[in-house]
């Protein structure tokens, strides 16, 4: 039975002081009602012996102590789960906002799960293909793997997320493939941009949006990444389902998080952000994964903004610290317009030599990915010398490399927003560029393949 308590002693901004209260834990909602019937909702930020203190979910604004009560429900957020909510729209506390009729829940489920035990885990070996050449071809995505892409403000993340959650599949199976799409601290246009891509798609049919506005509570964005990850592990766990989890925009969350952390008055780590930042951010990324024994699986792509793009910032460098890799976004390749504007130089799959090679992508598939890499890293070096020094004091291979990595870009980095590359034109792709340079430069690939796989008479 809920527990009452008319002991509200104090209200500062969203936060509540209870006293007096028995057998409450972090976490668990409370309501509140006023005598005009009104109710509010809150959760137990922490306890201190007898007294509770508990953050609002709405304004504590017109709120009178005097005559209200305070009733702890014994549980934390929950979020009703059954096979209904594929194709649904959500806000970020899991209420329905597409119009559509509640979820008759054919479970409850406290959005605050645990990490996956490391020893119970599956290790990552199947290739995800997403259509865009730069991620499938030389970062590779890899099932259960946690892959999160860095952006900067104004570079296109947005379009990038809904194309992979638009095209991404597990090729070679059967198995049933669903999207979890998790939008933190966005504006109504683009709640509407996303929402209407599902839908124009058909992609909406297979996929779970949770959609947490700009000018919802801080305490909302904070539950919006956890009612979608949670929903991903009964799609993945309880009906066997491969899931892909993106999350966007995790700056927007960890801005919640720091704001609570000051309301609660804590002492502030790194740039004013809590020193459980790296717990807290683990905690959401390691429930990411496959588990022995079951068929389903949870893949995560978490997409952040870096503040004046600084990979050193606290947010991207703790996100680096426990995912297997990063995909990063260039604003230099924004601003020549190739989109997706991704580097793939410093970007990095950790995971990717598991998840390719014969049976999985194509045999060829690490040779060429190791020989792009090389190619167009001595393009780059060799333009950025011609800048310097003029292109006659470029040798002629060097010239070669320079025109190189300048068609990579634009044939093989650069694709539309609605091109879905399959692996085979990706790799092909690579083939057709690695003939503007002689055979002899092609070290990293064996006698075998270049003769299989090389085009003739380039």
């Amino acid at each position: 039975m809920p527990k009452e308590y008319k002991t509200i002693r104090e209200v500062v901004g969203p936060l509540m002081l209870v006293t007096g209260v028995e057998g409450v834990k972090y976490d668990e909602l409370v309501r509140i009602k006023q005598a005009t019937g009104e109710e509010r909702i809150g959760k137990v930020l922490e306890i201190n012996e007898d007294k509770a203190l508990v953050q609002l979910f709405n304004s504590s604004q017109g709120l009178k102590i005097d005559d209200s009560k305070a009733m702890f429900l014994g549980h934390g957020i929950e979020l009703k789960l059954s096979h209904d909510i594929l194709g649904r729209v959500f806000d970020g506390m899991g209420r329905p906002i597409d119009g559509g009729s509640p979820v008759i829940p054919e479970k409850l489920a406290d959005i605050n799960g645990t990490p996956l035990n490391p020893v119970a885990r599956n290790y990552p070996s199947e290739f995800i293909q997403t259509g865009i050449s730069a991620i499938d071809g030389l970062n590779t995505l890899v099932r259960g793997q946690k892959l999160p892409i860095f952006s900067g403000s104004g570079l296109p993340h947005a379009r990038l997320a809904a194309q992979i959650a638009r095209q991404a599949r597990v090729i070679g199976t059967n198995d049933e493939f669903a999207v979890v799409f998790a939008a933190i601290g966005i504006t109504f246009e683009e709640t509407d941009f996303f929402v209407k891509e599902f839908q124009k798609s058909g992609a909406i049919k297979r996929s779970v949006l949770f959609m947490n506005l700009a000018n919802d509570p801080a305490i909302e964005r904070i539950a919006t990444p956890r009612m979608a990850i949670t929903c991903a592990e009964y799609l993945a766990y309880e009906l066997g389902m491969h899931v892909l989890v993106i999350i966007t925009d995790i700056t927007n969350y960890a801005e919640a998080l720091r704001e609570v952390s000051a309301a609660r008055k804590e002492d502030p780590g790194r740039r004013g952000y809590p020193g459980y930042m790296y717990t807290d951010l683990a905690s959401l990324y390691e429930r990411a994964g496959r588990i022995k024994g079951k068929p389903g699986s949870i893949t995560q792509i978490p997409i952040l903004t870096m503040p004046e793009d600084d990979k050193t910032h606290p947010i991207p460098d703790l996100t680096g610290y426990i995912t297997e890799g990063q995909v990063i976004l260039s604003r230099e390749l924004h601003l020549k317009g190739i989109f997706p504007p991704i580097d793939v130089l410093p970007s990095l799959s950790r995971l990717k030599d598991k998840g390719i090679g014969a049976g999985k992508t194509r045999e060829d598939h690490a040779e060429t990915m190791n020989q792009l890499f090389a190619a167009y890293a001595r393009g780059k070096e060799a333009k950025e010398l011609s800048t310097i020094l003029g292109e006659a004091a470029l040798s002629d291979t060097d010239k070669l490399y320079s025109r190189f990595a300048t068609e990579f870009e634009a044939r093989y980095v650069s694709q539309s927003y609605t091109t879905n590359r399959s692996i085979e034109e990706t790799l092909n792709i690579g083939w057709d560029l690695l003939t503007i340079l002689p055979k002899t430069e092609l070290k990293r690939i064996s006698l075998e393949k270049i003769e299989k796989y090389l085009p003739k008479g380039k």
